[in-house]
């Protein structure tokens, strides 16, 4: 029996009211009250409703037909909603709040901002200005980018004289084409973007063909020619507290003279001098590949704009949730990424170089980040995928953060000893591999949280090595058999394989290299370690002033026998790179785009295109480069001042791209994080 009856109406109503059709104001909060709780035979007959409190319940959704026709503010704080498109069914909103929701996330604040078209505060903010935005702007460009993709890709599929059949097919493969392919905005709205688009591109196939809509039609609007794009969210300065730590979105501003130079068998360039007034910075720049969007100083301890002494150590893009079955990376590809050092870790959107979250452990300093994409339960044994971000470092300890939900929770104590690098299995997304300063590497099933957040976490495996392992990489054609690591102590490999019933685990192979005095060598740190491709391995640095590309199914012999055999690396070429001795400066690859990238100690970023080799280190029998292969273009640092002040010597500890190579960010030893675009 529904806990909502006529004589509890009449006792909530605000004063008191003898029947239904006079209430104006309606308190239903702290009720307990399920969806199946509200009875749209009983709420139809509140005609006058202008206010309701539906606060502190355990609603996951809104029936369709409440018929409230004149309800104008709404409070649904504190409940379990998931969706809010039936919001629309109240059309004279002009006041929602529905704080306190952990599923609903940046995305449905700009649906509800589409539906409403009388909304003006949003979670106790004005939203008017965005609104219009949403309504306008948007739908303008987005119907142009929808039209656009049927005129190139569909129109000639189309013939003159075409069955219902046809037509249906036709229709399926374009809904999925485009909102596969049209992208617009930040990727935090990219779940927004393609509800919109799957909208437009059905009211533009009704008209075009005479289609009938599921849904009531949206009405069209004029826009204001004078109205610009707009990033701005109704979230976007909130500052969230959490038990574990906390998220905001401080930045520091610092006025930029780069200077860029591309490498064309030489070192030198210059250019003609322009200006770009966006990030107020000179550059000289001539024939460059990339140019720089933003330089952001977002990790400060105590949010000081004075700390350039804060390391960034790690940075990785954001999957895109909803890519199905697909492989291509690039489609797969996001802008927000997520960085790491001191305190804190920072999710950036690349574009426009917004910190869209912030979380903070005062007593922790950050050293690696990692991304999953988990399949949670969330009500009535429905389950929705959620991206979920891991963070550790000097403590040991791995944070569990779902960012969607601004929510840290829970944490797993994996080490003693600081934690220098994680990453997640590719094939199974609850398996992460910590690497720590106690010689130890072990995988962890992290499990998946309830809708409580209630989960079980276990160590399946413990890999045991000679020295501190630096960077860790799992084998893309075997990911569940092994796994390598560059240590302090050199380049070794594992069997993850959980199907043995050791735990605990020696290594399997140790790779010997070139070093400087012409000999070999398999003791030597190791502190960059990642694959090109399924096969090709880059790693650095056995000797000064190069990395090495070699072949992993060449060099591990599966068929050997035993533990702790040292075998050759079989060298297919060495890329040309600084002749510093420093340490930890590490690569990274775009295996898509089949680049290496890797920072310097003078802030640089020197960028390596293989694409012209890899075919022919496929072959079996594929002989090693016989000079060193020169960096492609060296993206040089730029002058940095702060306060009329130049920063001090920069080092570049890590550099990483999308996965299809159109953001590159740079992270330093100075607490900028420089994000460079490519041309």
């Amino acid at each position: 029996m529904s806990k909502i009856t006529t004589e509890l109406l009449l006792e909530r109503a605000v004063p008191r009211s003898t029947r239904l059709r006079k209430i104006e104001t309606l308190n239903l909060s702290k009720l307990q009250l399920k969806t199946g709780d509200l009875d749209p035979r009983l709420f139809s007959r509140l005609r006058h409703l202008q206010k309701l409190d539906l606060s502190d319940n355990l609603l996951d959704k809104f029936p369709n037909s409440l018929t409230l026709p004149d309800l104008r503010v709404l409070n649904c704080n504190n409940n379990k909603l998931e969706d809010v498109t039936a919001l629309k069914q109240f059309p004279l909103l002009e006041e929602l709040t529905y704080e306190n929701n952990v599923y609903l996330t940046l995305n449905d604040d700009y649906k509800v901002m589409f539906l409403l078209q009388n909304l003006r505060l949003l979670n106790g903010k004005d939203i008017t200005k965005l609104a219009n935005h949403v309504r306008r702007v948007n739908s303008r460009k987005l119907t142009s980018k929808v039209t656009a993709h049927w005129e190139k890709f569909f129109r000639d599929q189309l013939p003159k004289k075409y069955t219902a059949e046809q037509v249906e097919s036709l229709k399926k493969k374009f809904l999925q084409s485009v909102q596969t392919n049209v992208v617009y905005g930040p990727s935090s709205l990219s779940e927004f973007t393609r509800w919109r688009v799957k909208m437009i591109a059905e009211e533009f196939l009704a008209c075009l063909l005479g289609l009938e809509l599921n849904t009531d039609p949206e009405p069209e609007e004029k826009m204001d020619e004078n109205e610009e794009d707009s990033t701005e969210s109704p979230k976007e300065a909130a500052e969230d507290e959490d038990p574990v730590g906390d998220f905001s979105s401080y930045i520091n501003n610092v006025v930029v003279t780069p200077r860029k130079r591309k490498r064309n068998n030489s070192r030198a360039g210059s250019g003609k001098k322009r200006s770009k007034s966006q990030a107020n910075m000179e550059e000289e720049a001539e024939d460059v590949s990339a140019e720089p969007l933003h330089f952001l100083q977002c990790h400060s301890k105590s949010n000081s704009r004075e700390d350039f002494k804060t390391q960034l150590w790690s940075c990785v893009f954001e999957p895109l949730l909803d890519c199905g079955a697909r492989k291509d990376p690039i489609v797969s590809s996001c802008r927000t990424v997520a960085t790491c050092g001191g305190e804190s870790v920072c999710l950036i959107d690349c574009e426009t170089g917004t910190v869209l979250k912030k979380y903070k452990v005062p007593t922790e300093e950050f050293f690696s980040v990692a991304w999953t994409t988990l399949t949670m339960e969330i009500s009535d044994s429905r389950k929705k995928s959620h991206n979920i971000l891991v963070a550790a470092g000097r403590r040991g300890i791995v944070k569990l953060i779902h960012v969607a939900a601004d929510f840290c929770y829970g944490e797993i104590k994996a080490h003693k000893k600081p934690i220098a690098t994680v990453c997640f299995s590719p094939t199974r997304e609850t398996h992460l591999f910590t690497a720590s300063y106690d010689k130890r590497i072990a995988l962890w099933d992290i499990g998946i949280p309830d809708c409580d957040y209630n989960f079980k976490a276990s160590q399946l495996l413990l890999l045991e090595a000679l020295s501190i392992p630096l960077r860790i990489a799992l084998v893309p054609t075997c990911p569940d058999q092994y796994l390598l690591a560059g240590c302090e102590g050199g380049c070794f490999a594992w069997n993850i394989k959980l199907d043995k019933e050791r735990k605990s685990r020696p290594f399997e192979a140790i790779f010997q290299f070139p070093d400087e005095d012409g000999g070999v060598t398999s003791s030597h740190r190791v502190d960059g370690l990642a694959f090109l491709n399924d096969d090709v391995v880059v790693s650095k640095s056995s000797k000064p002033g190069c990395m090495y590309l070699w072949s992993w199914s060449r060099s591990f012999d599966t068929k050997g026998k035993g533990y702790q055999r040292t075998v050759s690396a079989v060298i297919l070429a060495e890329l040309e790179w600084s002749t510093t001795d420093m340490s930890y400066l590490t690569l990274s690859t775009c295996p898509a785009k089949a680049y290496v990238f890797c920072g310097d100690e003078k802030g640089s970023v020197w960028m390596y295109n293989l694409s012209n080799y890899t075919t022919a280190w496929s072959s079996a029998k594929g002989k090693r480069s016989d000079k060193r292969i020169p960096p492609t273009q060296i993206l040089k640092w730029p002058e940095l001042r702060m306060n009329g002040d130049q920063l001090p010597e920069v080092l570049v500890n890590n550099v990483v791209s999308d996965p299809s190579f159109t953001y590159l960010v740079v992270l330093t030893s100075v607490n900028i994080t420089a994000i460079w675009k490519k041309s």
